[in-house]
């Protein structure tokens, strides 16, 4: 079970790296490239979107079905189990909203960017035609 959430650590710091790339100041040089990489990358990233919703479902199951530690009715030792497990689903929560961010912004930043490109090479072509 733990490879999965692997491939989605991975797969979200892959994301927030493209971010990162794309955002920075004075890679203009290296920005096509990047573009043009990052575009080719959207359409297999966007996998992540019902992964991350098969995982969060995961989650819930296994919230539900949970047995409850309350009180007096459980030792030490399965009550320490019940917080380690409620703080392991809370961080796989949050690696999903972390994965599901990243990717809505990788898209965004990217459309920006190629729309700033286009608009670019528009007015370039206007000035050269006067």
């Amino acid at each position: 079970m733990a490879l999965e959430w692997v491939v989605l650590g991975y797969a979200a710091g892959a994301e927030a790296i493209m971010v990162l790339l794309l955002t920075i100041p004075g890679l203009d040089g290296l920005r096509k490239g990047l573009i043009a990489v990052t575009r080719n990358l959207l359409k297999p990233f966007l996998s992540v979107v019902p992964f991350c919703l098969f995982l969060l479902m995961d989650i819930y199951w296994k919230y539900e079905t949970r047995p409850s530690c309350d009180g007096e009715s459980c030792s030490p030792s399965e009550h320490l189990r019940h917080q380690k497990s409620i703080m392991k689903s809370q961080r796989n929560a949050l690696l999903i909203a972390a994965a599901l961010i990243f990717y809505w912004l990788l898209y965004s930043i990217t459309n920006l960017v190629v729309r700033i490109d286009q608009l670019n090479q528009r007015l370039e072509r206007l000035k050269n035609k006067d």
